[in-house]
């Protein structure tokens, strides 16, 4: 006889007695009822025990198991469930080396069967159920996106090797009964700064994929700024061609063509993950005011820059032709970008007065409203007037002013949304340590339990939980200029982010979170993900 039990009351005490026999993180006990007693089921990962932790958890009976007779059953008239049966497969076929045809669901008896119901509306936009038993697994949502988070907690049911690209020996296991899950918030973000140091469509793919696995719905482009300008513009030719020629340190730099942008929309998109494009401005501009002399108030293009100062360059507010230039500009990238979203930018503008920036923040909003998108704005938008609809990111940390937070509270009290990404908290390039080699420290040390301990809702004063739509991880760029730099301060923060992103508050948990964090480990390795082995978390292995 089952009982239904919510895993966030439960999971601390569940993890941290399990926590005593894992060895790698993949031969975990998953726990039935035989004969009134719980019995072993060897080689299973407990129903629930991933990340993010999902809402309501079941566990019931004995495990699904994946086999080569398995099929993938969708139904076969709708082209959403066929991409989705295709990414499964895709996902399955290289470490199981099973076939796994994808097939009418009337034909895959005892398999896995993706189902797509717009009756399920308890589910929500992203919401999924899982059900696993011997006879067969099934994930049901309303939505795609639903169904697409769905398989990222199949997967992550399954053992870690499911991730290589070679035959691995299985077995391949879902324990058995029902995981029920909705996100908390609707906005789960990362960020990426291809703007410090560019990096390639290839590599901005493989973050995707990254942040994929742990439920991200939004990809936030830094595309441009002081030390390069990342994004093909025809009406404005020379911002690539000279603007995006060099990054932080003088490398060469680069620029995505629009076809290239198209393509990073487009795969971000088959993840069920939505583009934000950042241009910054009136500050942060140095490589558009040095591709244009005409943009700067004297006429004179100032050199590139290559170093990591803020706050120096500005666009001038007094000349029309900064705002054809806006005008441009957002036209351009509006037309490449079917998201709701473009990100203004709007922070540590130190060279601007506070009267210019109120002039331009007032003009500029219009014409992203002009080209069918809302605002979004680092919080220093607060300082003018956001724009209906426009959502303000804060990135303040301990020492930010509290005026400066209060203007953020007022804002949302009056209807503006939030996204919460603390410096001093989800900013995922901050150093872990004083003598760590990579990142900055200007917002502080950030290791992993701080980056995961604190409650978005929660975290500004004056802020109405309806206000927040959510958090973002932030990737700067500024020491960071491979894609094993970019895993190393990522991992394992990122995933923490996302589950304070998706998971209920009830199962806020730093002692059960490292738990389950630590059992991520073998995935890392599967994926070729280099991370930062914290002592802060009981990875497999330590101290042995």
């Amino acid at each position: 006889m089952s009982q239904r039990r919510r895993i966030p009351r439960l999971i601390g005490t569940l993890l941290l007695v399990a926590a005593a026999g894992v060895g790698c993180g993949e031969a975990t006990a998953q726990g039935r009822t035989e004969g009134g007693r719980a019995a072993a089921e060897p080689g299973v990962r407990p129903l629930g025990r991933i990340v993010p932790v999902p809402a309501s958890v079941t566990p019931e009976g004995r495990p699904y198991v994946l086999s080569r007779t398995t099929r993938i059953g969708i139904d076969t008239r709708s082209a959403d469930a066929k991409a989705l049966g295709g990414y499964l497969a895709g996902l399955l076929r290289p470490a199981t080396g099973f076939p796994l045809p994808v097939v009418d669901e009337r034909a895959a008896e005892g398999g896995i069967l993706l189902r797509l119901r717009s009756g399920e509306t308890a589910l929500g936009d992203e919401g999924y159920r899982l059900r696993s038993a011997p006879e067969g697994l099934t994930v049901t949502a309303r939505t795609p996106a639903g169904l697409f988070h769905g398989l990222q907690t199949v997967r992550q049911q399954l053992p870690a090797a499911v991730e290589r690209d070679s035959v691995q020996p299985g077995p391949w296991k879902v324990a058995g009964g029902t995981v029920t899950d909705t996100p908390r918030f609707a906005y789960r973000g990362v960020m990426l700064d291809v703007a410090r140091h560019f990096f390639t469509v290839d590599q901005v793919k493989r973050y995707i994929d990254q942040a994929a696995l742990y439920k991200v719905n939004t990809l936030h482009l830094h595309l441009t700024d002081d030390q390069g300008w990342r994004i093909a513009i025809d009406s404005w030719p020379r911002l690539t061609t000279h603007g995006g020629s060099t990054q932080v340190g003088g490398g060469p730099g680069g620029f995505y063509t629009k076809d290239d942008y198209r393509e990073i929309v487009r795969y971000a998109a088959s993840r069920h993950q939505e583009v934000i494009p950042e241009i910054d401005l009136p500050g942060h501009t140095n490589a558009a005011l040095s591709s244009y002399a005409q943009l700067n108030c004297d006429g004179v293009a100032p050199p590139l820059y290559t170093g990591i100062n803020v706050g120096f360059s500005t666009l001038c507010a007094s000349k029309p032709v900064t705002y054809d230039f806006v005008d441009d500009v957002i036209r351009e990238i509006a037309a490449l970008t079917p998201g709701r979203y473009l990100h203004i930018g709007g922070d540590e503008a130190r060279a601007t007065s506070h009267a210019d920036y109120k002039t331009m923040m007032d003009k500029v909003q219009p014409i992203v409203a002009k080209y069918g998108k809302k605002v979004v704005g680092w919080h220093q938008l607060t300082g003018t007037t956001p724009a209906d609809g426009a959502l303000v990111q804060y990135w303040g940390h301990d020492r930010t002013p509290a005026a400066d937070k209060e203007r953020v509270a007022e804002v949302a009290r009056a209807g503006t949304g939030v996204i919460v990404s603390p410096a001093d908290r989800s900013y995922i390039d901050m150093k872990y340590t004083k003598d760590y080699a990579l990142g900055l420290s200007w917002a502080g040390y950030v290791e992993v339990q701080r980056s995961y301990d604190w409650d978005p809702a929660t975290y500004l004063p004056g802020v109405p939980e309806s206000a927040v739509r959510g958090v973002e991880a932030a990737l700067w760029t500024e020491t960071l200029s491979t894609s094993a730099h970019l895993d190393e301060m990522a991992f394992p923060r990122l995933p923490g982010v996302a589950e304070l992103g998706w998971s209920p508050a009830a199962g806020h948990d730093w002692e059960s979170y490292k738990v389950r964090l630590a059992e991520q480990a073998p995935r890392f390795e599967a994926l070729g993900i280099g991370w930062y082995r914290s002592p802060q978390v009981p990875w497999p292995g330590a101290g042995s």
